[in-house]
């Protein structure tokens, strides 16, 4: 099987008991079923104090519920007492895989780093080159993918393209980017997937700025959109306020292109799902704009990291930007192209 995988992928090291942001803290980690027959077979007083803390949610899934925000196993030295004791194996598969998020499109494999872990995040903005995500093989065998998964690869490919393209203003390929996109939602909506290569092949960037549709700013609305969702870290409401009035500043280009060629890479072809591409794209710009803007506040990682961690920790709150985008009543892509133009 084909895996692509991030640049610098392999020199990812978990900062385990020196983490700032330990990954026990703030997330209440779903058990997988192996791992908890594995727990209920525990001897003594860790098992005891295994089986004690595991709970059914709402959903009815066996977790461990959080412990004043941290995980019940996470000792004084921010080290996992399971891992200790009994070894990563027999640790949660997310425990065990974070902050490795895979998605399997059958004859190919992608994993990410989720840049909410500062180690990955120091990764991600560490270097000024361009992102990019090598291939290599594994004797596992691969399967039928999606019918339109050979239609999607060359429109993500030329969409990746155009991020990376540096003979050309960052808010510029943005524009354009957002504009195939929408291009392209086109032929999804008509079922007409597979023209997507014939409009990745002949499609040409205008160049006359767009003029957007009337639209209130994109800020400080999209902030105060996201400080509806559910909040992993009590204090981003606060931060989000704080950017709202915070005065503009520069923020290197290399380093948002990344951020941009990042979610680009991990969520366009998700639209395999649902046919939402265009509200993927519209969630990579924002994901720009919002890090750039937060950054004034506390700085280009810790504003990535918070922003990967309220959005790519909590499914339900990627849904429901997605689903704004979609209605394009609280975010919308005159808002989001109009952003760019000022």
């Amino acid at each position: 099987m084909l895996i692509r995988v991030p640049d610098y992928y392999d020199n990812f090291r978990c900062l385990a008991g020196a983490c700032p942001h330990t990954c026990c803290e703030k997330w209440e980690v779903v058990l997988d079923d192996d791992t908890v027959r594995r727990y209920e077979g525990v001897p003594g007083p860790l098992g005891d104090r295994l089986r004690a803390a595991m709970r059914e949610d709402e959903g009815g899934d066996v977790c461990f519920p959080l412990n004043g925000g941290r995980c019940p196993f996470l000792d004084g030295d921010n080290l996992c007492e399971i891992h200790r004791q009994l070894g990563e194996a027999a640790t949660s598969v997310t425990c065990r895989e974070h902050p490795r998020f895979t998605e399997d499109y059958g004859p190919f494999r992608e994993i990410t780093l989720c840049a909410s872990c500062p180690a990955a995040n120091a990764l991600l903005l560490g270097s000024g080159n361009p992102l990019t995500f090598p291939e290599r093989e594994t004797p596992e065998a691969g399967e039928a993918g999606d019918d339109w998964l050979p239609c999607l690869l060359p429109l993500r490919t030329r969409l990746l393209d155009i991020l990376a393209d540096r003979s050309l203003p960052l808010r510029r390929r943005l524009r354009d980017f957002l504009l195939l996109a929408w291009d392209a939602q086109g032929y999804l909506d008509e079922e007409q997937a597979s023209e997507l290569p014939a409009l990745v092949s002949d499609w040409t960037p205008p160049e006359d700025a767009v003029q957007p549709a009337e639209a209130p700013p994109l800020f400080p609305g999209g902030l105060r959109f996201l400080e509806t969702l559910e909040t992993l870290d009590d204090d981003w409401p606060a931060l989000l306020r704080q950017a709202e009035t915070a005065p503009a500043a520069p923020v290197p280009e290399p380093p948002l292109e990344r951020i941009a060629v990042y979610f680009a890479f991990r969520y366009l072809l998700k639209a395999i799902n649902d046919g939402d591409l265009l509200s993927r794209a519209d969630l990579c710009v924002f994901a720009v704009l919002t890090v750039e803007r937060l950054a004034v506040v506390c700085g280009l990682p810790e504003a990535l990291r918070r922003f990967s961690c309220e959005i790519e920790h909590d499914e339900d709150n990627l849904d429901a930007l997605l689903d704004a985008f979609y209605q394009g009543d609280v975010v919308s892509l005159p808002q989001l192209l109009a952003a760019l133009e000022s």
